[in-house]
């Protein structure tokens, strides 16, 4: 099969995410949002990366009702320390908990992301990976940042993009991918169907986030590659 699935005109996002929906907002493609909820829970034994594109595939095959002219688009991101997974806290004292043991040290966060078009059963999945360090932030400040609420529905229970709290010092990779939707990563499996965004996606990721990435060249280098895709 091509790799250039003409007459696609839409995506769906299959995510009630904010964050999300104004990421994929700034490529210029139209999209609509229908979530539906999905199990997230853990399999025995499951390596994070395998998770995190698991849900994301999962997330995506929930779908219904989706035109020929549609691609759904569906993400899934999850913190990882010493192992554990770091979900979205419980409750205040789980956030909490979780910021006292991410402060002053480096974790990865990996995002999985999955473009599925139901009507040619093709579905591609990428995963973002970043390592981050976090800053040294006080008691007061985790405090103060768990009050204000941002931290309850956050892996981690962070925002990175959070400008008071500012959590992280540094970090390696792709600056969207901690935030939920790496961009470059997603524009990479959009062009297997043959749909080019209208946007510089390395230029509008860095006016968004004011980071200059160090990944972006060699996502968008594998968009020329010969097509590779599964079919369900």
């Amino acid at each position: 099969m091509p790799c250039d699935d003409s007459g696609i005109r839409r995506m769906i996002l299959a995510s009630s995410s904010p964050r999300r929906r104004q990421l994929l907002s700034l490529l210029g493609i139209p999209f609509v949002v229908k979530a539906q909820g999905v199990d997230e829970s853990r399999l025995y034994d499951e390596p994070p990366t395998e998770l995190v594109l698991r849900v994301s595939q999962t997330k995506a095959l929930a779908i219904r009702e989706v035109r020929p002219d549609e691609l759904v688009v569906a993400a899934d991101t999850i913190v990882v320390l010493d192992g554990d997974i770091l979900g979205k806290p419980v409750d205040p004292d789980d956030a909490r908990h979780m910021l006292e043991r991410l402060r002053a040290r480096s974790h990865i966060v990996y995002s999985g992301i999955t473009v599925w078009h139901p009507t040619s059963r093709r579905m591609v999945s990428r995963l973002g990976e970043s390592v981050v360090w976090m800053r040294a932030y006080t008691d007061e400040e985790i405090d103060a940042y768990v009050e204000s609420r941002d931290p309850m529905d956050k892996a981690g229970a962070y925002a990175i993009q959070h400008a008071a709290f500012d959590p992280v010092s540094r970090l390696e990779g792709c600056w969207l991918n901690v935030v939920g939707l790496p961009l470059c990563h997603l524009g990479e499996a959009l062009a297997r169907f043959g749909l080019v965004a209208p946007a510089n996606m390395p230029g509008t990721c860095r006016a968004f986030s004011q980071y200059d990435c160090a990944v972006s060249s060699e996502i968008i280098r594998q968009a020329t590659n010969p097509c590779v895709t599964a079919g369900l």
